[in-house]
């Protein structure tokens, strides 16, 4: 027998299980049901792969046991099972990343309210089992291992594991059960009732038989197969809870059925929270396969895009061999329909919700948006109808986000472009000298601050006619016929300065302009309309991906003092003693943005010297 130390993330974890987060302790039970029912369905999905696998998979079913003499409950499958590797793996660590943040929510919750919505996001339901027992022994055996593997803790700080000679096919997880109270919300759970009512609630509706005293005490009746009619609200979230791991009900149930030539059925979830994992490099797409109700594939990729990997559900097609596998997934011409008939269902349950129920659909924009935005550089088909979903901030209100069709419908007669900017933050983007004018003009612009922002704007070309327009970027027209004849004159009073300024930075500027754009600042930094931005370039170095070196314009306010007292002095030859002031000027331009200075020490002494010479 080996005695080895929890990670100490699962640590924490078993403390804070141990101490009672749930308000429900009786979900400890649909979670190990579930486990054993994943590992049923990994069996046979494996003994349709691996014809050598020597396995009896004739009556794969659960078993629930208790012993009220002994104190214990036991919840045993004839499924997978584990190796000596993977219980170290799977049960003595938490292998996923996010642990620590998704610990951090968990203590916040448990201090706010002495509840949690969040196991199970991780698949660390097994944990759950020391809210109600004192100790947990469980024992599996693997088809490829020789031996089977005893593991056993109390909770604390370690566990012991051990080899087992005799053990069966699959695994069985016994709970030394705390003794009931009433007060603490503890029954008892050898009692048959209690465990009929608890398995008739949350795990009615699993593929496997699961038995108590040698008799199916769950119906198994697939919930895509029954009339929505015939299904309840309350059976439907626990189905979700049961395929996402999301101790929340969804936001929206998706029912589809499709006859003819190709048949299928489909029930799927909108999340009222987004999965922990939806940015992480690991994360799994929800979308389980189903053939004629046998389990064959979960995270099925072949069936819902990266940018919905939010969805939840399970699709059963009646047509595919049981043994599919993903390459042949990746070829079969019925299976991209069958996506492509799913993806516009998911987009139009989403575009209703934006119609009918606007509170529900606002938090789902605000759980999944950014990831659902991905859509616009990898689906071209569904551009349209993934922009008319999407919503933004904008300098329209302070705190309510917008369309793009109420967009346009606010639009200033004449105005051809859909305004934007991007940026880190909203009081960056707020706070920049780029939208004075518009501003100033009563023009609303889009402030866009997600990451996926930055890339999205420069692919996708219009919406409802109207095109894209950085304002940052290129040239803003928002001026009328006697501005531009205004502007041309004072460009002719400027030209000379400009082409000065433009050889003293020549190595940092491309171009030094009069702006459009500015009517408080004396001057910002644009890129031209093909060029990145400067947050796109931070990114791609972040990745390590060298660029080479993008010049950007600099354009000056004409009506701001400083610059006319540039000219001013420029005009009076005092060119010599300009040279500081002028990347001063370049300097305070690139700072106003949010960039970064090629010499800060350099600026600082520039801005040092100025301010000495006012004493």
């Amino acid at each position: 027998m080996e005695t080895l130390e929890f990670q100490s993330e699962a640590r924490q974890l078993l403390q804070l299980m141990i101490h009672s987060i749930y308000s429900n302790k009786d979900t400890f039970l649909r979670e190990l049901v579930s486990n054993a029912s994943d590992a049923l369905d990994k069996l046979r999905l494996e003994s349709f792969r691996d014809k050598d696998m020597q396995v009896d998979t004739d009556d794969l079913h659960i078993v629930v046991e208790s012993d009220p003499s002994e104190r214990t409950l036991t919840v045993r499958d004839n499924g997978i099972g584990m190796t000596r590797e993977d219980v170290v793996r799977l049960i003595g660590t938490i292998a996923k990343s996010g642990t620590a943040e998704f610990l951090k929510q968990l203590k916040e919750q448990q201090s706010a309210s002495g509840s949690s919505d969040l196991i199970g996001q991780f698949g660390i339901g097994f944990y759950s089992s020391f809210m109600v027992a004192d100790k947990v022994t469980l024992v599996t055996k693997h088809p490829h291992a020789e031996k089977g593997v005893r593991w056993e803790s109390t909770g604390e700080a370690t566990y012991t594991i051990d080899d087992v000679d005799d053990a069966p096919q699959g695994t069985s997880v016994t709970l030394h059960l705390k003794p009931s109270d009433d007060e603490d919300k503890l029954p008892d759970y050898t009692e048959p009732a209690k465990i009929r009512e608890i398995v008739k609630r949350y795990s009615d509706f699993i593929t496997w038989p699961v038995r108590l005293g040698g008799e199916d005490i769950n119906s198994r009746k697939a919930l895509w197969a029954r009339p929505a009619s015939e299904v309840t609200e309350e059976e439907y979230a626990e189905f979700y809870r049961h395929i996402s791991h999301d101790w929340n009900a969804p936001l929206e149930t998706i029912r589809m059925q499709a006859e003819g030539t190709f048949e299928y059925q489909a029930l799927l979830f909108l999340p009222a929270q987004a999965p922990l994992d939806l940015f992480m490099r690991d994360g799994k797409r929800g979308v389980q396969l189903y053939v004629k109700r046998v389990f064959i594939m979960d995270d099925c990729a072949e069936l819902m895009p990266e940018y919905l990997r939010f969805v939840k559900g399970v699709v059963d097609a009646a047509d595919l061999s049981l043994n599919v596998s993903r390459e042949i997934l990746q070829q079969d011409r019925q299976i991209q329909l069958m996506r492509r008939r799913l993806v516009k269902k998911v987009l139009s349950s989403i575009k209703s919700l934006q119609s009918s129920r606007p509170d529900d659909y606002r938090k789902l924009w605000g759980e999944v948006g950014a990831a659902l935005k991905e859509g616009l550089l990898s689906d071209h088909d569904n551009r349209d109808a993934i922009l008319e979903v999407c919503s933004f901030a904008s300098t329209h209100s302070d705190s309510e986000l917008t369309t793009l069709a109420a967009y346009v419908s606010r639009m200033k007669e004449g105005q051809e472009h859909i305004y934007y900017m991007t940026g880190d933050s909203r009081v960056a983007v707020e706070n920049s000298p780029h939208l004075e004018a518009l501003r100033a003009k009563g023009y609303e612009v889009l402030i866009l601050t997600d990451t996926i922002d930055e890339m999205w704007v420069d692919s996708v070309p219009a919406f409802d006619g109207k095109s894209f327009q950085s304002v940052a970027k290129g040239q803003v027209d928002l001026e009328t016929e006697e501005e531009k004849s205004a502007a041309a004159a004072k460009a002719e009073e400027f030209a000379a300065l400009l082409e000065w300024m433009k050889g003293v930075l020549e190595a940092e500027v491309k171009e030094v302009r009069l702006s459009s754009r500015l009517t408080t600042s004396p001057a910002c930094v644009v890129g031209d309309s093909y060029d990145i931005t400067p947050t796109l370039e931070k990114m791609y170095k972040a990745m390590g991906q060298e660029l080479p070196k993008i010049k950007r314009i600099l354009e000056l306010n004409p009506s701001h003092p400083l610059v006319e007292g540039l000219r001013t002095a420029f005009e009076g030859g005092e060119r010599e003693s300009l040279t500081d002031a002028v990347e001063l000027v370049h300097g305070l331009a690139l700072l106003a943005e949010g960039g970064e200075l090629g010499d800060p020490s350099r600026f600082v002494k520039l801005v040092a010297d100025r301010v000495q010479r006012t004493f």
